[in-house]
């Protein structure tokens, strides 16, 4: 019986680099499996009961207008105006500063669950949370709000971040046998792209529902939290950015000035200095970091 002639030594070498080069491409498919299982997995960093983590695509655009109470337009894939190179597209009811005080509720009281995992939440903490009683008009005003935010879609682009679905992935009502509203609500895994490295802000909630009642303080306040060392704006430009209903400029500025004092006094009350200077068109702002970004700006230094 004939024999196959062995291989030339060249050949066996190449075979055996191609032998382990597929094992090394196998083992590398299998870490990117893991880790794409373990995001979904993932949940909420942990932070204190005295703020609201928020993501900076939403402090830092007209995703959450700067609006007061009036008809909420239905939009489909409407350009939302934010500050840099930050892409978003939406569609849904237009959301206002009431709207992201709900949201950042429910955030808040999801934080220590895994994202994707049905978390049940009863409407008397979520208004506790929010600083409100347990009134009938409460209850109705968040149940529009949670609908709001479940009926909608977002596509988002943040330098190598991206996101597409909506702000509360799934919720239905339950009554607890003592006639107790509860929302079990479930957020999207993939939201845990907004809560890595700079793309969240801890935004003071002793200064934010002092500023309740006026949504362009509120604006304000959230969008210069987000900023370790603000830069200077025009007028025009922070008209653009919160969505203001102001018919003209002249208008939007005489409740700009407003809303900076505002901003200024609250934060003054809890020992955080917060100076405006608005001159022309161009308004420079300064705050007071938090502890974590002056550590950012230690080491730009």
């Amino acid at each position: 019986m004939a024999t196959n002639p062995p291989l030339p030594p060249r050949v066996n070498i190449k075979i055996e680099e191609l032998r382990k080069s597929s094992i090394a491409r196998r083992k590398e498919k299998d870490k990117y499996v893991e880790v794409e299982l373990e995001a979904k997995r993932e949940s909420l960093p942990n932070w204190s009961d005295s703020v609201r983590r928020v993501p900076n695509v939403a402090l830092r655009s007209a995703l959450f207008g700067a609006m007061r109470k009036g008809a909420r337009p239905y939009v489909e894939q409407m350009e939302v105006n934010a500050l840099g190179s930050v892409s978003i597209l939406y569609t849904g009811a237009l959301l206002d500063q009431g709207d992201l005080d709900v949201w950042a509720a429910v955030l808040h009281l999801a934080r220590m669950q895994e994202l994707g995992v049905e978390c049940r939440i009863t409407a008397y903490r979520i208004l506790k949370v929010l600083g409100k009683t347990d009134s009938g008009k409460n209850r109705r005003v968040l149940d529009l709000s949670i609908s709001r935010l479940k009926a909608t879609a977002l596509q988002v682009k943040v330098g190598r971040y991206a996101y597409e679905g909506s702000l509360i992935h799934e919720v239905y009502r339950d009554h607890h046998e003592r006639s107790e509203r509860i929302y079990v609500v479930r957020l999207n895994p993939k939201l845990g792209v907004f809560f890595r490295e700079d793309q969240f802000t801890d935004v003071d909630l002793s200064i934010r529902y002092a500023l309740r009642g006026k949504p362009l303080a509120q604006w304000l306040h959230g969008f210069y939290s987000s900023h370790a060392r603000p830069y200077d704006l025009k007028v025009e430009t922070l008209h653009r950015l919160c969505r203001s209903r102001a018919s003209s400029l002249i208008d939007f500025k005489k409740d700009l000035l407003k809303s900076l004092e505002a901003v200024k006094q609250a934060s003054a009350n809890v020992g955080r200095p917060f100076s405006y200077l608005v001159e022309a068109h161009l308004v420079q702002v300064k705050t007071t970091p938090s502890a974590s970004q002056k550590r950012h700006l230690d080491k730009k230094r």
